[in-house]
């Protein structure tokens, strides 16, 4: 009893030793005294300034620790800021110190800034601060009562990317943090960045269970709530609980009653989508779930659609495991259309490579509208389609029949963000003027009611498509095309059709299509050559005019630029040519129009002017010109039409823009009239009479210059008269050329020489 009695009595006296020491170097020793060598010790190994504006407070018992005040620290090497506190404190339980158990107290820190970039060469400014020595460390066990962030901020730069992010507002309260300890975590923040575009108010509340050395972590009675903009979604409000524990380490996932709900809007459209996972468990030897349904409603102007996936009880193993059916329900409505969907097959899948199989897929499709043939359209493909989500891969191949049409296609998809597609399709026949709104083909668009209507392509920026088309007949806008080819390739809104071919009303066509709309007001430029051409089948279908017929080649090389129709059209710039055979030019009959001309020559004069006639027609053998178009304006000076009573040269413009022609040919009749009408005209062979075409283009009106025939008339009738004479002074003989002159005139016997005077 007196040795307890006597440890007790030494037990206390040593307490008393150590509480007077603590106290003694509580009231003696000053922190703040060796600021200045904590300033250069960091200065010396970190090359880096640190700075420290408040006093520093120690507190030993029961717990070590200190309220640091405010503390900065520069860039490496440099006197730019790198990050700052306002206040920070941080306390150590003082007695696990003795058997190496880091026990914090508490941590808490107010007006937190740091600034960390990534430099183009990849280095970090933070590399320096990172700790590289290999040695072997004192290993702590630590423990941490509770942590508690107010006001804190960190921004993320990125030089090579041109990423920049902003995480703000921190606020962060712990309950205790220890390993395989279950603490209470409430944190709330704002994070900003541009690529992707995102501005979140993130609020989280759960349950953290973790255990570094196995990389477990647990998150329990989890709330996540998200709300603001992230790349293209606005409004964004982002709900999910449940419990989910990860194993990184050995791979293994498990979830429980999990639920995510989002809403948000697209461009126009209002996204409102829910998943429900209510049991999933992922091991190394077996996976296991239950059924998985995620429901999604989109809304817009033009309707709605409803989309529910649903996936039953899984089984098998993190490497391999299946289900026995998926299935897909769509039902779309968008104004007078709807379309029901249904696509199912059994799945397979690996969780480790995240890879997933439907190795048995049918997708059934039924559409029903007033403006769809029959009001009803049907189609079915079957096929494959598999998805690796390592690699960012989607692949499916795919044949059936949609109404008419029997389709094979093979498309892949690579990256997600945005994705890039590659596709390969065949299709037997195609009617899309079958699914127009009003019934397709020119004649619906003749008005031109929207030409001011603005061209919205903003929907090409985010496309990256590459493929082929193949289609063996096809109609569109009621042109109609076979073996028609396409090589398709778009990117960052640019995109290019080349080659695009197709055999055409008697003929084929091959050039190229490009487009882009990565500027603000896009831009396009066409190059085509049609050789063996029908012109006239060609016109009536693609623009519902009925004014030229023919066989031969049409060259066209346009730019322009435009956010509309008739912006389009007021801003084609190029060339163009056209070299035809054995037609005819629709509404004015030249030669009969200067045959009637020549019998009213007595009472007309000046110009008259008749409409196109439908029913009349200028016959040629040949007729070719070409056009410099210069902003919407065709300007062409060198059309050549022959026949065998008519020669026509032509200059004038074509204002595609204004829907207005100006132009004037000048018709020379190249041989007799005989069997016009029974009339004999051979006395107007030679003459040269200007035709001038006005108005709009769909309706021009034709003028005869009068005057011009007139003068034409006297001159010729002046000319056989002078040749007459010519001949009777000469014996008979063929005379030489007459020299211009008037309409009348007189012989004189000059040594020989006959001299001609002409009188009016």
């Amino acid at each position: 009893m007196k040795l307890v009695k006597y440890l007790l009595m030494a037990g206390g006296g040593l307490v008393l030793v150590v509480g007077g020491v603590v106290a003694y170097i509580a009231a003696t020793f000053n922190p703040n005294s060796y600021k200045p060598q904590v300033i250069q010790m960091v200065k010396d190994k970190k090359q880096r300034d640190l700075k420290l504006d408040g006093d520093i407070k120690l507190k030993y018992w029961p717990s070590i620790g200190a309220d640091l005040g405010k503390i900065s620290l520069s860039e490496f090497k440099s006197d730019k800021e790198f990050a700052a506190v306002d206040s920070l404190r941080v306390s150590l339980k003082l007695m696990p110190l003795l058997s190496k158990k880091l026990v914090v107290d508490e941590v808490e820190v107010r007006g937190v800034r740091a600034a960390i970039v990534k430099f183009k060469d990849g280095r970090m400014n933070i590399d320096d601060l990172l700790s590289k020595d290999e040695k072997k460390q004192e290993q702590f066990e630590f423990d941490i009562d509770h942590v508690a962030v107010e006001n804190a901020a960190l921004t993320y730069r990125d030089e090579a990317q041109g990423a920049q992010y902003a995480l703000s507002n921190v606020n962060l309260k712990t309950g205790r943090i220890a390993p395989n300890v279950p603490g209470k975590i409430d944190l709330s923040m704002t994070v900003k960045g541009n690529k992707p575009a995102i501005d979140l108010g993130i609020a989280l509340k759960t349950k953290l269970t973790f255990d570094l050395e196995q990389q477990v972590f647990s998150l329990q009675d989890m709330g996540l709530e998200t709300k603001g903009a992230a790349a293209d979604l606005k409004n964004l409000n982002l709900k999910a609980s449940g419990s989910v524990v990860a194993k990184l380490k050995s791979g293994e996932l498990t979830t429980d009653k999990l639920a995510v709900a989002m809403t948000g809007v697209s461009g126009k459209d209002n996204l409102d989508i829910k998943l429900d996972a209510p049991k999933l468990q992922i091991t190394k030897d077996k996976a296991t779930g239950d059924k998985v349904t995620v429901a999604a409603k989109i809304t817009n102007p033009q309707g709605v659609t409803l989309a529910n996936v649903v996936l039953p009880g899984i089984e098998g193993t993190a490497s391999a495991f299946k289900a026995a059916g998926m299935t897909l329900d769509l039902d779309i409505k968008q104004g007078d259309q709807a379309i029901k969907g249904k696509v199912t097959s059994p799945l397979s899948g690996n969780f480790q490579t995240q890879q997933i199989s439907l190795p048995q897929l049918s997708v059934n499709i039924t559409a029903t509208g007033p403006n769809l043939p029959g009001k009803s359209v049907t189609g079915s493909l079957n096929g494959s389609a598999s998805m690796n989500g390592s690699k960012q891969q989607v692949q499916a191949n795919l044949a059936g029949k949609v109404s008419d049409s029997t389709i094979k296609a093979l498309i892949s998809v690579n990256g997600f963000a945005p994705p890039g597609v590659t596709f390969d399709v065949d299709i037997d026949q195609l009617d899309l003027d079958k699914y127009a709104p009003q019934g397709g083909g020119a004649q619906a668009g003749a008005g031109g009611g929207g030409a001011d209507k603005p061209i919205d392509l903003t929907g090409l920026r985010a496309l990256r498509a590459n493929g082929k088309l193949r289609i063996g007949s096809l109609k569109m806008s009621n042109l109609k095309a076979s073996n028609v080819r396409l090589d398709f390739k778009a990117n960052g809104g640019r995109v290019e059709v080349s080659p695009l071919s197709a055999n055409l009303y008697q003929g084929a066509m091959n050039g190229a299509l490009s487009v882009n709309a990565a500027e603000a007001v896009p831009s396009f430029a066409i190059k085509q050559n049609l050789s063996g051409i029908a012109i006239g089948p060609l016109l009536k279908d693609l623009a519902n005019k009925d004014t030229l017929e023919g066989n031969g080649t049409v060259n066209l090389d346009v730019t322009t630029r435009g956010a509309t129709v008739a912006a389009l059209k007021r801003g084609l710039n190029g060339g163009a040519s056209v070299n035809l055979r054995d037609g005819s030019v629709k509404g004015i009959d030249v030669a009969g129009t200067i045959r009637n001309a020549k019998a009213k020559l007595g009472s007309l004069k000046g110009q008259q002017t008749q409409a196109a006639d439908k029913n009349q027609k200028t016959d040629f053998s040949e007729l070719s010109g070409t056009f410099a178009i210069r902003n919407g304006v065709a300007s062409n000076n060198d059309l050549a039409m022959k026949s065998p009573l008519l020669r026509v040269a032509g200059a004038g413009d074509i204002n595609i823009g204004e829907d207005f022609i100006n132009y004037t040919v000048k018709a020379t009749l190249a041989g007799t009239l005989k069997g016009q009408d029974g009339r004999e005209a051979s006395d107007l062979k030679g003459i040269t009479v200007p035709v001038r075409a006005t108005g709009p283009l769909a309706a021009p009106s034709f003028g005869l210059d009068y005057n011009a025939l007139l003068t034409d008339t006297v001159k010729q009738q002046a000319e056989e008269k002078i040749k007459g004479k010519l001949e009777g002074l000469l014996g008979g003989k063929k005379a030489a050329p007459a020299a211009p002159g008037g309409a009348g005139g007189r012989t004189r016997d000059c040594g020989g020489a006959a001299e001609i005077h002409l009188d009016a």
